[in-house]
């Protein structure tokens, strides 16, 4: 069985949810020592803009719930994000005209001093594709763009980094990019961006609520959180690689049943979600529509899951934080390169990540 959605129908459900309250803790992003990320210099971006304005949080708040994190691990932070929303994107670049990164000075209500000790200030610049000031309708640089803009010579102009960022982290997006998705996903696309210039970098996303129309902010940040501990592992191991990237989905914690521990997973071969065209009588045109596949992993066709450790079945079905390396190389039975590395960190992940 399979249930469509109209793309419009849905983007107006997003706009008109109410967004789910949150009481702020105050955990600290990183267990052992108080900054295990000082010194390091980061990168954020994702696809869903830097704007975080809508009530249903599908729009850039998981940015920076992670930028919170990574602050407060010791992290200097700088965010070259989209200025409009990018989902669905992957790694499509802009071939001609103008980018402008535009500093934004007023940040989304409890955010203003995250990141207020750290040399870059947190700095937070959205980028659009214009030869004047980012406006309301400007239209957007995709996630990919921000990445190449930022390394190749946004982060020298706009924050003095004559050097390459020690990491790229990429969302924490707005749902799940499980399966088929993954090919689609602007988060995963951007950090496939970073790995291709020969930074490391991870992409993050959590699951919404149950509609997966709202997205809560507890969840954002149990994710940033548990990021923050998880590159810390990684990082004091010597396993930040610029040899591939890695996936990393949080499951819905939003109803109080906690994350279960990460499994190392590969990117499932069904769908959960894909495009789907509804023609318009006999004519020439098509709604997009969004098709959705049965939530029992039970579906037919495109919808049929055939691997047994698919991130869609660990995240969505068993509840648990699931972890996948992505690489840019599309060339088909290749050897794997970096072998060592991609044997250490499952090793790590299994036996040795922090648990949620």
């Amino acid at each position: 069985m399979r249930t469509y959605l109209a793309l419009s129908a849905a983007a107006a459900v997003l706009a008109g949810a109410g967004a789910t309250a949150y009481a702020t803790t105050a955990d600290t992003a990183a267990s052992g020592p108080a900054r295990p990320l000082a010194g390091m210099r980061i990168l954020i971006s994702n696809d869903d803009s830097m704007q975080a304005a809508k009530a249903s949080n599908s729009d850039g708040l998981g940015l920076y719930e992670l930028r919170r994190a990574m602050c407060a691990a010791g992290a200097d932070v700088v965010v070259m994000a989209p200025w409009q929303v990018q989902s669905g994107k992957g790694t499509a670049v802009t071939n001609g005209g103008v980018l402008t990164a535009q500093r934004r000075t007023t940040l989304p209500a409890g955010y203003e001093g995250d990141c207020a000790q750290a040399p870059s200030a947190g700095a937070v610049y959205g980028v659009c594709l214009s030869a004047g000031p980012c406006t309301k309708d400007s239209p957007s640089a995709t996630p990919a763009d921000t990445v190449k803009l930022a390394l190749r010579a946004g982060l020298r102009a706009k924050a003095g980094w004559t050097g390459a960022p020690d990491l790229v982290l990429t969302g924490i997006n707005s749902g799940p990019n499980v399966s088929a998705s993954v090919n689609d996903s602007g988060t995963v696309g951007a950090a496939v961006a970073a790995v291709d210039q020969g930074v490391p970098a991870l992409a993050f996303s959590s699951s919404g609520d149950e509609s997966q129309l709202n997205f809560p902010r507890v969840n954002y940040r149990a994710h940033a959180e548990f990021g923050a501990r998880l590159v810390a592992g990684l990082k004091q191991r010597g396993l930040l690689t610029p040899r591939f990237a890695l996936k990393v989905d949080y499951p819905d914690v939003s109803a109080g049943a906690p994350a279960k521990a990460p499994v190392w997973t590969r990117v499932g071969d069904g769908a959960v979600v894909y495009h789907a065209f509804e023609q318009r009588g006999d004519g020439d045109s098509f709604d997009i529509a969004l098709g959705l596949c049965p939530p029992d992993g039970g579906g037919e066709g495109e919808c049929a899951e055939g691997r047994a450790d698919a991130d869609s079945t660990w995240l969505l079905d068993k509840g648990h934080v699931t972890i996948a390396p992505i690489t840019w190389d599309r060339t088909y039975g290749s050897p794997v390169d970096a072998r060592r590395e991609l044997n250490r960190i499952e090793h790590f992940v299994k036996h040795e990540s922090p648990r949620p």
